[in-house]
């Protein structure tokens, strides 16, 4: 068959040219867009076999109806997460795929940068010394030696952010609702119940997806359960954290400091420039003003060899579809039913299992 036509939305230069040099191994026809996709541009996809998307891109119903009456047969994520598909809307029309790990040590080396950049506040130690301010009050940290981090979602990247926190000497406690028993007792980490690891953490990292579950986890009810002057590291998902509480935190002192690679209302600013223009969203005006709390924006993930591992994930799963007719690092539990792979290679992938 000739090679899939592939319509890759919300580029970079970057996103590009990563993509163009592991492609050289697989020959798609590659039509980069780089704004985000709508329901009003998705008819760019006229004549593509696929569509791919990242986080900020919201697959609503609208714009997977557009995608199959102009011919795409799967939706290829660049991302782990798919809490911006409406996978509902994807039964009977659409396949999808992901990319389900692209490199756990880029995320969990950044939220690390966050906790050390925040503890000992080398972003304002160095602004002062570009004026030769040379004063080191204010500055006060503490030792991360003894004290507890708690991590919360025990995955990829929870774990390795656990071992590099126990290689600092921290006492590391965890919570996952499907706890890794054999790599906790491996590594000296103890499982607990949510309310008692927050009465104990010093620090509070979140690497867990976003689920219905677990929609605004930190709230004004759990930060009260946590030590007065805990600091919290999100490079999970923004709508993890209810921002208007962890401002009023913030504002009381409950919460020490806050590091945070993504927003809960991010998909309006992040990966863009702004600043010729005036931001308008207050949260996030707010959070910027505290010296306290240090926003990235969402590049947690952003490394050479994490955009490798992207870029070639994502071609393998299209290759995967298109020539051997399965679905590799598709979602879990889900099967969007396009009638694409027959029932009888269905079956034989099930047996082969």
């Amino acid at each position: 068959m000739s090679k899939p036509t592939i319509a890759v939305f919300d580029t970079k230069s970057y996103d590009q040219q990563f993509f163009n040099m592991t492609n050289a191994d697989y020959g798609f026809d590659l039509r980069y867009f780089e704004f985000r996709v709508t329901k009003e541009n998705a008819v760019v996809t006229e004549g593509a076999d696929c569509a791919c998307v990242f986080v900020n891109d919201q697959v609503t119903p609208e714009i997977v109806d557009v995608f199959a009456s102009r011919g795409v047969k799967l939706l290829a994520l660049r991302s782990a997460g798919y809490n911006h598909v409406d996978l509902d809307a994807l039964k009977g029309k659409l396949d999808i795929v992901r990319v389900p790990a692209y490199s756990p040590h880029a995320v969990a080396e950044h939220a690390l940068a966050l906790m050390l950049t925040l503890n000992r506040k080398t972003h304002r130690a160095y602004n002062r010394t570009r004026d030769s301010n040379f004063a080191i009050a204010g500055l006060l940290g503490f030792d991360m030696y003894g004290k507890t981090a708690g991590v919360i979602g025990t995955g990829q990247i929870g774990r390795i952010m656990a071992e590099i926190l126990r290689g600092l000497q921290m006492k590391v406690i965890a919570y996952d609702p499907y706890p890794n028993k054999e790599w906790a007792e491996k590594w000296n980490v103890e499982y607990m119940k949510l309310s008692e690891l927050y009465r104990q953490s010093d620090v509070v990292s979140l690497h867990c997806p976003l689920t219905p579950e677990n929609i605004y986890m930190i709230n004004r009810a759990s930060i009260s359960q946590m030590k007065p002057g805990v600091m919290i590291i999100n490079t999970g998902r923004g709508k993890l954290i209810r921002t208007e509480d962890l401002l009023e935190a913030l504002r009381s002192g409950r919460v020490g400091s806050a590091g945070l690679d993504v927003y809960e209302e991010e998909t309006v600013y992040f990966f863009e420039d702004h600043s010729s223009n005036i931001v308008t969203d207050d949260n996030l005006l707010r959070l910027l003003a505290y010296p306290n709390v240090l926003v990235t924006s969402h590049q947690a993930f952003f490394t050479r060899e994490a955009l490798t591992n992207i870029a070639g994930v994502t071609l393998e799963n299209i290759r995967t579809y298109f020539e051997e007719g399965r679905i590799e690092n598709g979602i879990p539990d889900f099967d969007a039913g396009t009638g694409r792979l027959q029932k009888d290679q269905k079956k034989e992938q099930k047996s082969d299992a």
